[in-house]
């Protein structure tokens, strides 16, 4: 017994030996480790490493840690606006909603209409993230999405058309990238819309492989302006370029070649951002692509061998080959708000109308929007709506506090506008033949046609949930890959393999710490773990239940790591739930901040309840969807016992909770008000949602005359008949008062309105089913 004893004693010291002394450890373990990894380690080309480094990591990364540090996350500062850009939004953005309506721009003008345009350019719409200095508006992102998201809810022309520009586009990268003459010359001008900008990327044959753009500039000799100078003589086909038909000047990406060594040694100098001006000879420009009804400017545009000088490069010279690094570290930004503040402006849209014509709208003696059946789908719109608006507000206050978030931004595309397509088909639903009979009337035709173009846009949904969320965020947001990944290439191997050894093991920690502490929490149900200080009380168990995912996502992620290792990039279902966990993780911490920093509305708690329920129920379901896919079937038992050791404790919102928020959609109410905030609401009879919106507030006032009324009807003293002949015998008897049989009578007006659609002469039908006459004439 004695020699067993120390012969376990010497194995345990020859382990911390090995364990605890680096040198002894680098030399038995990590040396070994360290030589298979870095074999294993796919090739990084360069373009695949900017895109993996651009941008920034923000909250993203204390999701990835396993231990999210929520009082972090709520002491960032609520987003608000200055009085100048509130003033915007009420003056200068109220006009614009006024004069274009989506029926207008898509029927009529094929367009933004010339004198929305005119007052687009004149007040500064196509500059508002240009500083003052150069003419600009200066607004912050929150501004910058606040504009996008109001213009969403009236014409979706008019917002990308003010929506590009201020994104991802020339002014961003001049403002980046480019020299002090190109910022001088060009900046006043976009800002005071004297240039129209667009930019080119797209390629027919890269698509969502922006990366491998086959346009081409070759560094050669050339003339211009009288004399010999080193140029570029570039080649492009780019198609789904939004504003290229209309352009003055024209951002394009294009890979650039000197074969004869005029810049330097190197042959193959990369992606390179010029800015071309488009009346330049040998431009095709001007033909118009036809989205899905959507008329904003968008079209392709191409040129062969066309000669421009250095200087257009973005930058100049010295910024050649650097154009897919400028492209990555701006995109970030512009993709955190644009897209995500127009398909939340389409939500609020939906939900304000579709909820004020399901109390409008009776069937059966009863307002659709009070049968269950109609309550499902306005729950789903108004807690999606919640949560959407509460990611997009949370990550443009991330870009104003100097954050470039690109994992965070990949996340609110995607599920911002997946969210957004269900808003947008359950209104639809809920319309009936409302919706689908296309006239001035309909509010959410155009809508319903358009929104596969936010789902392909900016990367395409696909893309980016099977790919991007999780196959970036994994190495950016993890605290521990990316430090080993890049002592891997470090050409000092000494230095590397130190480097290594310090990563691998504080990863070994990090997956242990993590397995147990979601294993413990599952256990207890999350009871016992620490909510943050001063939260309200009815979200103490949201916090504690995101802390357990928190870790157990961790443990999921590096486990998956390890035993698919390279194949998990192609392991795209198993990546895409990976990916669809990190977003919940986000879109339920920013629902969470929403709530506090409104100040905990209990009227809005239905909403909140709704949106954090529903998204932890998806999170287990993804959880479980990577586990019955996992490779190795032994460790995937291992990870659901470490996972849920006590089975999966989400359900799906209950009935009573979506009948509460439905409720609140078909009523008028602060809630309402502030889950709607921001969109145009122009109360006028004559305006598809402004006559909704009157008819909703006529219909309120109007139940309790039209309930006295069927009282007396039953006691015999009102005749039977229809509503109106009731309301009239009801007035006579002395019922109701004259004022309100007005009211009623103006509430059937207001009604009959609002449940109109359209209809047009044939000729006209005929018309509206071919190729608009614009278009026709265009091509």
């Amino acid at each position: 017994m004695t020699w067993l004893l120390i012969l376990i004693a010497a194995a345990f010291a020859t382990l911390a030996a090995v364990l605890f002394l680096p040198p002894l450890r680098r030399a038995i373990l990590t040396g070994p480790i360290f030589a298979a990894y870095k074999k294993l380690l796919p090739a990084m080309s360069q373009t695949e490493k900017e895109a993996l480094e651009a941008g920034t990591v923000w909250w993203e990364g204390e999701l990835f840690s396993g231990r999210p540090d929520w009082q972090k996350l709520l002491a960032y500062p609520q987003p608000k606006l200055s009085a100048a850009e509130q003033s915007f939004l009420d003056n200068e953005c109220e006009a614009l909603c006024a004069m274009v309506s989506d029926w207008d721009t898509t029927q009529i003008h094929q367009d933004i209409a010339p004198e929305a345009w005119a007052w687009i350019k004149q007040k500064g719409f196509l500059g508002m993230i240009i500083p003052q200095r150069y003419g600009g508006l200066e607004f912050s992102a929150y501004a910058h999405s606040a504009v996008v998201q109001k213009l969403s809810t009236r014409c979706s022309a008019a917002a990308v058309s003010v929506m590009v520009p201020n994104s991802l586009g020339p002014a961003e990268l001049l403002l980046h990238y480019g020299t002090e003459e190109q910022k001088n010359h060009y900046l006043p001008r976009l800002a005071r819309g004297l240039e129209i900008p667009a930019f080119a990327l797209t390629n027919p044959n890269a698509g969502s492989d922006a990366a491998s753009i086959p346009d081409t500039g070759i560094v050669c000799r050339g003339m211009w302006q009288g004399k010999e100078v080193i140029g570029m003589r570039v080649s492009w086909d780019k198609r789904y370029i939004t504003l290229g038909p209309i352009c003055t000047i024209l951002g394009l990406a294009f890979r650039l070649h000197d074969p004869e060594h005029l810049l330097g040694n190197d042959a193959d100098l990369g992606i390179t951002c010029a800015l071309v001006p488009t009346d330049h000879p040998g431009i095709n420009i001007g033909r118009r692509h036809f989205p899905l009804n959507a008329v904003f400017q968008n079209g392709p545009n191409s040129g062969k061998d066309v000669f421009m000088p250095l200087d257009w490069i973005i930058g100049g010279p010295a910024m050649a080959g650097q154009g897919w690094r400028m492209l990555m570290e701006c995109l970030a930004a512009g993709r955190s708000i644009s897209l995500p503040s127009s398909n939340t402006g389409m939500a609020k849209l939906a939900v304000r109308a579709t909820g004020a014509y399901a109390r409008v709208r009776s069937q059966f003696r009863t307002a659709i929007g009070k049968f269950e059946g109609i309550e499902e789908p306005l729950a789903r719109m108004g807690g999606n709506t919640y949560m959407m608006d509460a990611a997009r507000t949370l990550t443009a206050g991330a870009v104003d506090l100097g954050e470039k978030p690109s994992v965070a931004s990949a996340i609110v595309k995607y599920h911002v506008t997946e969210r957004a397509r269900q808003v947008v088909n359950d209104a639809m639903d809920v319309l009936g033949g409302k919706g689908i009979c296309l006239g001035p009337n309909n509010f959410m035709g155009r809508a319903y046609q358009q929104i596969p173009v936010a789902i392909t846009v900016e990367g395409a949904n696909i893309l980016t949930r099977s790919l991007v969320i999780f196959g970036q965020g994994a190495i950016r947001c993890h605290p521990y890959v990316l430090k080993e990944m890049d002592a891997a290439r470090n050409p000092d191997a000494a230095r590397g393999l130190c480097d290594f050894d310090r990563a691998l093991f504080s990863h070994a920690w990090f997956v242990w710490s993590r397995g147990f502490r979601a294993w413990s929490m599952g256990l207890t149900g999350s009871r016992f773990g620490a909510a943050p200080a001063g939260v309200a009380p009815e979200t103490r168990r949201y916090y504690r239940q995101l802390t357990r995912f928190s870790a157990a996502f961790a443990l999921l992620a590096d486990v998956s790591m390890l035993v698919m290792g390279g194949d998990l990039k192609r392991k795209e279902k198993i990546s895409a739930r990976l990916g669809d966990i990190l977003s919940l993780l986000y879109l339920c911490s920013a629902t969470l901040k929403r709530y506090e920093d409104e100040g905990r509305q209990a009227e809005d708690a239905p909403l909140m309840h709704w949106a954090m329920q529903d998204a932890l129920f998806k999170m287990q379901n993804a959880f479980d969807g990577v586990m019955a896919n996992f490779p190795n079937r032994f460790i995937a038992a291992v990870l659901s016992w470490k996972i849920f050791p006590l089975g999966r404790p989400h359900a799906m919102p209950t009935d009573s909770l979506g009948h509460e928020v439905a409720r609140r959609l078909i009523e008028p109410s602060a809630t309402r008000d502030r889950l709607t905030a921001g969109m145009y609401l122009a109360k006028d009879e004559n305006d598809a949602v402004g006559v909704v919106e009157l008819a909703l507030e006529a219909t309120v006032a109007a139940e309790p005359i039209e309930a006295r009324i069927r009282i007396a009807q039953k006691a015999g003293k009102v005749g039977a008949g229809d509503t109106a002949i009731m309301a009239a015998h009801a007035c006579e008897a002395g019922v109701i008062t004259a004022d309100e049989h007005a009211l009623l009578q103006r509430r059937a007006l207001l009604r009959d309105k609002a449940i109109a659609v359209d209809d047009f002469p044939q000729d006209f039908a005929v018309a509206a089913a071919g190729e608009p006459q614009a278009l026709r004439k265009a091509a």
